[in-house]
């Protein structure tokens, strides 16, 4: 644990407020904003403030490209099982992926997949109206890219919030993704309301943001070149591209460590990178700093 290095604990300030404690705070505070309009100002006020905020075709006709995102601050005013699973599976996925990818990456991919859950709902739904609300695209992402990054780590969790069950990562989110596919392709795209009552295209592009971005950013070379990591959930071999991976010259990481201000110059520089990028975003050298460091300091 990173907890546990004596340069993580003394000489160092630590962020108080998480953005995973943001996330979650707005999302409690709209749905209580939202009940606060509907019970105690009237309908008339609550409408008004859904059509301000949810995602609907005639938003996005009128200008509204902020629903696009504020969407998944409101939930169903009648139905608690909306907001509780979502926040339940923001916050059990996000502690886990928090750590490792930072604040900053973590909101991208929150927010790029929430952006792709409404682009994809308002593409399908354009000659059909309607209109969402809810963080599911987001929470669908979150559970894509652990599926990817853990496929077989075991994950219980209650099954109609009684039956505790536990399944591996990759099953469970291929699992969401047949019942989306089936939902989006034999009831929403031909304008049927689904039995199930999901907005399942916006769940299909939580989940594409989700992959996309373990794919493409997560996994990138230039942001830790000496990481090999393989999803759990590929595309097949022969649609995939093939990509040369260029020899790239390195040179020698040294930090005088004689030296306790550069040392902790350095130190800092890192745990910077960590707070911002995540624990993975780490190259080799600089995780032997930290552990050079720990030794170093721990002699003083």
């Amino acid at each position: 644990m990173l907890s546990d290095r004596s340069y993580m604990r003394d000489s160092y300030a630590r962020q108080t407020t998480s953005v995973l404690t943001w996330l979650i705070c707005l999302t409690v505070a709209g749905f209580l904003v939202q009940n606060v309009f509907w019970r105690w100002f009237g309908p008339r006020a609550g409408e008004s403030l859904d059509r301000l905020l949810e995602l609907s075709i005639p938003a996005i006709q009128s200008g509204r490209v902020w629903t696009l995102f504020t969407y998944s601050l409101l939930h169903s005013t009648g139905n608690l099982l909306h907001i509780i699973g979502n926040l339940l599976g923001l916050y059990f996925l996000g502690r886990e992926l928090l750590p490792l990818l930072g604040s900053r990456r973590f909101l991208r991919l929150w927010g790029s997949a929430v952006l792709g859950g409404g682009l994809m709902w308002a593409a399908t739904n354009w000659s059909h109206g309607g209109s969402i609300s809810g963080a599911s695209a987001g929470v669908a992402s979150l559970l894509v890219f652990f599926a990817c990054l853990q496929p077989n780590q075991p994950m219980t969790f209650l099954l109609f919030f009684v039956l505790p069950v536990t399944l591996k990562p990759k099953w469970i989110a291929l699992g969401l993704l047949t019942i989306d596919l089936i939902g989006f392709l034999f009831y929403e795209i031909l304008g049927s309301p689904s039995p199930m009552g999901f907005a399942h295209s916006a769940h299909l592009g939580g989940m594409a943001a989700g992959w996309l971005f373990f794919r493409f950013v997560h996994q990138r070379d230039w942001q830790n070149p000496d990481r090999v990591e393989t999803s759990g959930i590929e595309l097949p071999k022969w649609f995939r591209r093939v990509q040369k991976t260029p020899a790239v010259a390195t040179s020698p990481f040294k930090v005088n460590l004689t030296n306790r201000e550069d040392l902790k110059a350095e130190v800092d520089r890192i745990l910077d990178k960590i707070n911002s990028e995540g624990f993975g975003a780490l190259t080799s050298d600089e995780k032997r700093l930290l552990d050079d460091a720990r030794d170093a300091l721990s002699k003083r």
